[in-house]
């Protein structure tokens, strides 16, 4: 199974780009996306932009990787004690 994850781009610089996720920026290529703009969003899988989405359905997406994120963190406390 793969997982292709939600970004941002931030920054562009030839065939690669800046995106940003939960605050986190990474540099990627956007070989595949060659129109990508900056402020579009994304999909990416293993370092490169497989496609853009938009901004509806990459807001959908982010925030459930938030609500994953968020209950992720509780069952680690919980399993603390």
């Amino acid at each position: 199974m793969c997982l292709g994850v939600t970004a941002r781009v931030v920054k562009i610089d030839g065939k690669k780009a800046d995106v940003e996720f939960d605050g986190v920026i990474q540099t990627i290529s956007i070989a595949m996306t060659p129109e990508v703009k900056i402020g579009e969003y994304v999909m990416l899988h293993a370092g490169f932009a497989i496609s853009i989405i938009d901004q509806q359905q990459a807001e959908e997406t982010i925030e459930i990787f938030m609500e994953i994120k968020k209950m992720m963190e509780e069952e680690k406390r919980h399993e603390r004690g």
